[in-house]
């Protein structure tokens, strides 16, 4: 078994300004949590966000959908904020919509669901977060400056 590329700064340079929508699976309102300072951060950086969360009709001003496969739009990153064991499905769901990469947050990969993102061509980041790693690469303040 071979094992995945963790992406490069260039790679994660490119990740960000080829980036136009992403797809916040767990997006919450709760600027408390991650699952809501990350994704108002990136949408205050001028990142379309589409929340999917079940439980939510709307998520930071934008439509909520109940699942990935419900995403009627292009999407470029789905960002995950859930548990790990609901890694795999997400990737499968993040292929099936043709998303180019997928994005685990610190906590929420999963050694299978990272396998499956890969081996359907996507590009896997893990264990660091989308935020703080735009504001580290100096793209943005970061979501504590926000």
């Amino acid at each position: 078994m071979t094992s995945i590329p963790r992406p490069s700064r260039d790679d994660l340079l490119r990740i960000y300004a080829d980036t136009k929508v992403i797809a916040v699976v767990g997006a919450s309102d709760d600027r408390s949590k991650p699952a809501g300072n990350i994704p108002a951060y990136l949408q205050s950086q001028g990142y379309r966000i589409i929340p999917v969360n079940p439980t939510r009709d709307t998520v930071l001003g934008e439509r909520s959908y109940a699942s990935l496969a419900d995403v009627d739009e292009p999407v470029d990153v789905v960002d995950v904020f859930r548990p790990a064991p609901e890694g795999a499905d997400i990737a499968r769901q993040a292929a099936e919509i043709g998303a180019k990469v997928i994005w685990f947050q610190p906590g929420t990969q999963s050694g299978e669901a990272s396998r499956i993102a890969h081996d359907a061509g996507l590009t896997v980041v893990s264990r660091i977060c989308m935020g703080a790693t735009h504001g580290t690469l100096e793209l943005g303040p970061g979501p504590d400056e926000h």
